[in-house]
């Protein structure tokens, strides 16, 4: 597991890398003001789509069903995994003829359309047409990666977004030589739509197909098999069923959020107070998460369903207990040091001429602490998924996002244009972190009332005092040390230095035992 976990996020880390080197230059391309707003609004969309019809379901449900017929068909799995990937190629072709077809109404639901924004609106729409046909090939790229993934090969999944970024990288850069400001939504060519757009597409496109000889080469013969009657998909279908409903619960709660970010930018088009920048922040916030927790998570799920079928509890609570420990070492001073350095952090990597980066590093505050619930959260689950129980996820995304719609109408109502998007930043960390509480407590009953919790608390207690003291020493002293041409550049340097140090020495001093796993520390 901490093989394939390493080869994991190896090309995570090559991916986030490059994924970030974009972002950067996405940002000095469109800024983020209205016209960014309105092309990363375009591009949730298709994302969001993806996810509702096949994706959630793919990641969670896939994996232990194929690892079961692995085991317990006859010919080891094979026919029942082809007409199971046939099934979601035909369910991701209607959905995305569909998608197209109804892109104006589709965007409606993420961007306030009136008379004063129709310009802003209109140029969402004719983005998300290009950028529609992107739901088929996310997920192609998802069923194949988790046909690999059930195979043991873990690797390609995390490696072939590098091709993506590349891709990315290029027309962002095209996009910079080609336009020499950011320009306002009235002023946007058709031309440069057709470069974002089809730029854009065509790195998914690579992402996908990338994974078809890596597939060969595991043994995977492709061949499309209609015969779905009596072949044993109910149960998947069934479990599926579940998975979507989580997903639907998400994107509500999504959506929500996003329709509102994009009135703050209506309002104030060129402040970077919604939506894009919104989107920057969490970004930046998730990566932690995505190269550490979903590197793990993947490799822990194929394990974790074997023990649960055999009704190995002890190793299913073992597992999952040091999964949450290891990912802690990371997570917890991660999120501690967004705290400290949010604002640095943005105005490094986006302040591009006019562009104000300051409510972007307000949102990464504000997000901060609420990585560690969330990448708890996401590991937790699996615990339920090993078991084939996809309804009580459902339950807790209801709670989850119920409570994020809740008080994300409250800061879109209350607060100010300026600093509403950033409450709802902080409206997901108390979400997530009411979640992870709901999770852990029905998680411990499904595990005969026993989830090491002791020993979790004496850990995430531990990493927060040393992580909590470090970001206080490290703030500190990158205030002591500002100067202000390269300000944020010398005050990341040198809070994160001490932070780093800080909380190396604390937690030896503090025994934290789970450090080991990181490289040199053993």
């Amino acid at each position: 597991m901490v093989r394939s976990s390493a080869v994991m996020a190896l090309g995570t880390v090559a991916s986030r890398v490059t994924g970030l080197v974009r972002l950067v230059l996405q940002g000095a391309a469109l800024s983020s003001g209205l016209v960014a707003s309105t092309y990363n609004t375009a591009n949730t969309v298709p994302t969001s789509i993806s996810v509702l019809l096949v994706g959630g379901a793919l990641n969670s449900v896939l994996v232990p069903q194929l690892v079961r017929a692995r085991a317990e068909h006859a010919d080891g799995g094979r026919a029942h995994e082809q007409r199971l990937i046939t099934l979601v190629l035909c369910v991701l072709g209607v959905g995305t003829v569909l998608a197209v077809l109804a892109a104006r109404q589709i965007v409606s639901l993420y961007m306030p359309d009136s008379p004063h924004d129709h310009g802003a609106f209109e140029l969402t729409v004719v983005l998300a047409r290009f950028l529609l046909p992107q739901i088929f090939f996310y997920g192609l790229y998802a069923v194949l990666g988790q046909a690999l993934n059930a195979r043991g090969r873990f690797g390609a999944m995390m490696w072939t977004p590098v091709l993506n970024n590349v891709i990315l990288i290029s027309l962002f850069g095209l996009y910079l030589w080609l336009v020499a400001s950011p320009l306002t939504v009235t002023e946007v060519t058709p031309a440069q739509v057709r470069l974002l757009g089809i730029g854009t597409t065509a790195g998914i496109v690579v992402q996908a197909l990338a994974l078809v000889p890596y597939l060969r080469a595991a043994g995977f013969r492709w061949r499309l098999r209609f015969d779905w009657r009596g072949a044993g998909l109910r149960k998947s279908v069934s479990a599926a069923r579940w998975t979507l409903l989580v997903m639907l619960a998400n994107q509500v709660a999504i959506t929500v959020v996003t329709r509102y970010a994009n009135a703050a930018d209506l309002q104030l088009p060129q402040a970077g107070v919604g939506n894009t920048a919104y989107s920057y922040a969490q970004t930046i916030w998730i990566l932690p998460q995505s190269i550490v927790t979903v590197s793990l998570i993947t490799a822990l799920l194929p394990r974790l369903s074997r023990a649960a079928a055999e009704r190995r509890l002890d190793d299913v609570r073992a597992d999952l207990s040091r999964g949450l420990r290891a990912t802690g070492v990371v997570i917890v001073p991660a999120a501690f040091f967004f705290l400290a350095f949010g604002p640095q952090l943005a105005a490094m990597l986006f302040s591009h001429g006019s562009t104000d980066a300051r409510p972007m590093g307000h949102m990464l505050q504000a997000l901060a602490l609420g990585l560690i619930p969330c990448s708890a959260q996401s590991l937790l689950l699996r615990g339920f998924y090993a078991f084939e129980d996809t309804r009580t996820p459902f339950w807790v995304a209801l709670w989850i996002s119920a409570f994020n719609i809740a008080l994300a109408i409250a800061c879109h109502l209350l607060l100010p244009e300026t600093w509403a998007v950033t409450g709802m930043a902080a409206a997901y960390s108390v979400s997530y972190a009411i979640g992870v509480l709901v999770t852990a407590v029905w998680l411990r009953r499904r595990l005969a009332g026993r989830l090491d919790g002791k020993r979790l608390t004496r850990t995430y207690g531990k990493l927060t005092v040393a992580a909590g003291a470090a970001g206080a020493a490290g703030w500190a002293a990158a205030h002591a040390g500002s100067v202000a041409l390269w300000g944020p550049v010398l005050e990341l340097v040198a809070g994160g230095g001490v932070m780093l140090v800080l909380f190396l020495a604390l937690a030896r001093v503090l025994r934290i035992g789970e450090l080991r796993i990181l490289p040199g520390l053993r």
